[in-house]
């Protein structure tokens, strides 16, 4: 194959196929709600999917819902119909938009979502609990939280007497999961199909981390934001399913790709500055949102969303197959921790990142309707800006609600750091002409 055919057969090859895949994982569901069959509700931080898979559970993601019913403008249908409901407006947009999800009889742009006959959760997030009970009180099904012991302070994941309690707690957890789970299935438990099914998200994580590393190229290969988020959903969605497993191995292959040939995430204009994203996209105009950073040449090279919502994937933990439930029940005990410090505690890590992807930019983006993610930024940015030389922007929005999205004010903030950027630049390049002088 010449170089010409190659790249045109290699570069967006991702996008295509991650295209692909949600919409074909959606029509799964809609089929799932015409047949009326079971299926259960989860959250991406703890999903456990590789355990109802092992069921033949298919698992529905509210949080992914929601979302989409932003980035295809759409929301705010979902949001006033919860707000006529007693909603207030500051609760956060993605339970107000499933509640009316529901209320609509599932009814989606991406298709029809089927009602819930389990739900399975963390306590990684404290909505969560709440927003399970709303699926209880309407539906009357049973609702299993697994409890998920923190990290005893910042940055220190574990000490060995802690983690072999709390893994032996989240592990007596999961073999009362399982016994639900038989129950309300009426199939028995398959330790061996769980081993397949933890062995390919096995798979998927390894290619995960290396897209990670792959971004460090200059110039990076994607944009952590804008095609991050979309990574993201395909490995939330699709976790412990060979399609998903192979989805990365290709994607891994396109970005080597264009590593080895110094294809970036940019071409007009390249990549000008590398910047590193706090928070949650601006879904409501998100491809707007991305347009606003890429007309000055500015790449996310990394984002905490990859970190905090990839199930513990950025991690080099693997599932031991030869102890499938224990090991299943550290790899939940530690991704949860990891996704609540990278939320709450994020500093550190987001400091390493930048000397990792030689970042000159931070952009945190706190949100009206989710105040976990938004927890600390001020702080974090003042504990950055004392460590390294970086400039960072400090931008409001929302994930779902376009009614407090100014893209007008947005832009004249993003400008001004792009300004700064510049100013920067042009001050490191005449400081070693000024000591050589």
């Amino acid at each position: 194959m010449n170089t010409t055919a190659e790249t045109h057969e290699l570069v967006g090859r991702g996008a295509r196929q991650g295209g692909e895949l949600f919409r074909a994982w959606f029509d799964q569901l809609t089929h799932t709600a015409e047949t009326g069959g079971q299926a259960a509700y989860v959250f991406v931080m703890g999903s456990l999917a590789e355990l109802l898979r092992s069921f033949e559970l298919p698992v529905v993601f509210p949080e992914i819902n929601s979302l989409q019913t932003a980035v295809r403008k759409v929301s705010d249908e979902y949001l006033s119909l919860a707000e006529d409901h007693g909603f207030s407006p500051d609760v956060c947009g993605y339970v107000k938009a499933d509640y009316a999800l529901q209320l609509r009889g599932g009814e989606h742009p991406m298709g029809r979502i089927p009602k819930p006959s389990i739900a399975v959760l963390t306590n990684a997030c404290n909505t969560y609990l709440k927003w399970a009970e709303i699926w209880e009180r309407m539906y009357d099904i049973p609702i299993v939280t697994v409890d998920v012991p923190g990290t005893r302070s910042p940055y220190v994941q574990f000490t060995p007497g802690d983690f072999k309690r709390d893994r032996r707690y989240v592990e007596g957890q999961l073999r009362e999961l399982i016994d639900t789970l038989v129950e309300h299935t009426g199939r028995p438990f398959d330790i061996d199909r769980l081993r397949q099914v933890l062995d390919t998200t096995n798979r998927m994580g390894r290619d995960w981390r290396r897209l990670l590393e792959l971004n460090r190229a200059r110039p990076a290969v994607y944009d952590a934001m804008l095609e991050g988020t979309i990574h993201l959903g395909v490995a939330n969605a699709l976790r412990g399913s060979v399609e998903g497993a192979d989805y990365f191995a290709d994607l891994v292959e396109e970005m080597r790709y264009k590593v080895d040939n110094g294809i970036g995430a940019l071409v007009d204009p390249g990549e000008a500055h590398r910047l590193i994203f706090l928070g949650v996209p601006c879904y409501p105009i998100f491809r707007r949102f991305y347009q606003l950073f890429s007309e000055w040449g500015g790449v996310f090279v990394g984002s905490t969303y990859m970190w905090f919502a990839s199930g513990g994937l950025d991690s080099e933990f693997e599932y031991d197959l030869a102890r499938p439930i224990e090991s299943l029940a550290e790899g939940l005990l530690q991704g949860v921790q990891r996704a609540v410090d990278a939320m709450l505690f994020h500093d550190q890590p987001l400091i390493e990142a930048i000397d990792r992807y030689e970042a000159d930019g931070v952009v945190y983006h706190p949100i009206k309707s989710c105040r976990t993610v938004s927890t600390g930024l001020a702080d974090s940015r003042k504990r950055v800006l004392e460590q390294r030389d970086v400039l960072c922007l400090y931008i409001e929005s929302d994930m779902m609600d376009k009614r407090v999205v100014s893209e007008a004010q947005l832009k004249n903030r993003i400008d001004a750091f792009f300004e700064g950027l510049e100013s920067r630049k042009l001050r490191l390049a005449a400081e070693p002409v000024a000591a050589g002088g």
